[in-house]
């Protein structure tokens, strides 16, 4: 059930997630994926994610039928995004780009939960999911509503995440560190792979740019800042000692051993500063999705570019099995908990008119008892109405319980039917 199909029908399951993951879509492709889905119209039944790794579409009944939208060639820019004849008509054909995923119902909620408690993350049980799945949600309820079954489910997501941090130790770890590793790695001479005054560029002021300053800094390196608003990479140098370059220059840039660059839109390195870092052997870690440096100036760094894509994979760091397997139980948990409350969601209104139809006859029983008995003493009424509550709870208890645990929905046509609901 995890492989996708070639095609996504409209579908008729409850939950679908579609996701467009760094690890099988590449970074072009994936971010044209999420402009297209950006453009669906706006629907309480679906919800869109999008990281550096990640662009994942969550809905619910129909608001996974992407035939809404038209035809994917008539969107015109993203054609610069990503590869158009890969991509496909999309919504005419209702084909999904190469490598996108399609999980329905329990696998997709297995999913969710997966990434929010960072079981599909390039570090294991990282924080930064956390808080874009937090922050998606906050803007989509300051926008519009969000349907009830996206709603609980993204809540379980956080309220799992949450826990799921408490069962680590030590310090956090990003994608950041990561991109550390890979530079210090890289440092020819240096088998302790420190970065102890090594000057490493910053581009960018984001927050996984900040990350990244904040991270070099602790590993004592010398951190230069640059950024298009200037005034915002001053006071990201002054919080980790650093120096300012400016953004968009050529020729300022002295040798460095790496640079992280995390930022929206391209990076405009100029050719004296390529050159310094192509001779100097830096590595440099572009962290941005779509990537911050054109093809030109990948081509120009050769070997010494690391994108985004390259550390989407899992990485080796991540806990011991034991603390693996106290997340994976506690996905597990929390998915049969959402799943415990979607069935009971759905049988709620059978429960309610099996109740209701049954306090309605016993009504009924006992207005034609006061009709037929009229003396009989008010205590004496008051225990048959008592009587007759408890013996119409005790006939539905296992009509009720076998509803409330109804897994296939078999059971809720029958109720119907028999209950003349």
């Amino acid at each position: 059930m995890i492989a996708a199909p070639d095609r996504a029908p409209t579908t008729t399951s409850t939950l679908v997630a579609l996701v467009a993951h760094a690890r099988s879509v590449p970074s072009l492709r994936r971010e044209a994926f999420g402009e297209w889905l950006s453009q669906l119209p706006d629907d309480p039944r679906r919800i869109l994610i999008r990281t550096c790794h990640r662009v994942e579409l969550y809905a619910t009944a129909g608001g996974a039928d992407l035939a809404e939208l038209g035809d994917l060639a008539e969107l015109g820019d993203l054609a610069e995004l990503g590869d158009q004849a890969e991509l496909g008509d999309v919504a005419g054909s209702a084909d999904l780009p190469p490598g996108v995923e399609r999980f329905e119902d329990v696998e997709a909620v297995r999913h969710l939960l997966g990434v929010a408690c960072g079981l599909d993350s390039a570090v294991f049980g990282e924080t930064q999911i956390l808080h874009q799945l937090r922050e998606t949600i906050e803007a989509r309820h300051a926008e519009q509503g969000l349907d009830p079954v996206l709603d609980r489910l993204f809540q379980a997501a956080l309220r799992a995440g949450r826990e799921a941090r408490t069962y680590f130790t030590g310090s956090p770890r990003s994608l950041a560190d990561v991109a550390l590793d890979r530079i210090a790695a890289a440092r020819p001479g240096d088998p302790s792979r420190e970065l102890a005054g090594a000057p490493i560029l910053v581009v960018g002021t984001g927050r996984m740019a900040r990350l990244a300053a904040l991270a070099a800094h602790r590993r004592s390196a010398r951190v230069t800042v640059t950024n298009r608003t200037a005034a915002r990479a001053a006071d990201l140098a002054a919080d980790v000692g650093g120096d300012v370059l400016a953004f968009g220059g050529d020729g300022a840039l002295e040798p460095v051993a790496g640079v992280v660059v995390a930022i929206s839109g391209a990076w405009p390195v100029g050719e004296l500063d390529l050159e310094t870092l192509r001779t100097g052997s830096a590595t440099v870690v572009d962290l941005s999705s779509p990537p911050a440096l054109d093809e030109s100036r990948v081509a120009r760094l050769g070997g010494h570019l690391i994108s985004v894509d390259d550390l989407a994979t899992v990485g080796e760091d991540g806990p011991d099995a034991r603390v693996r397997g106290k997340v994976e139980r506690l996905v597990s948990r929390a998915g049969a908990e959402y799943c415990d409350w979607l069935r009971s969601r759905r049988t709620v209104p059978a429960i309610r008119g099996v109740v209701g139809a049954a306090e309605e006859r016993r009504a009924d029983e006992m207005a034609w008892l006061r009709r037929r008995l009229p003396d009989l003493p008010s205590d004496d009424l008051a225990l048959v109405e008592q009587m007759s509550h408890r013996l119409v709870a005790a006939i539905l208890h296992a009509p009720i319980s076998a509803l409330s645990s109804d897994v296939d929905g078999e059971l809720e046509p029958a109720a119907r039917e028999l209950f003349a609901l």
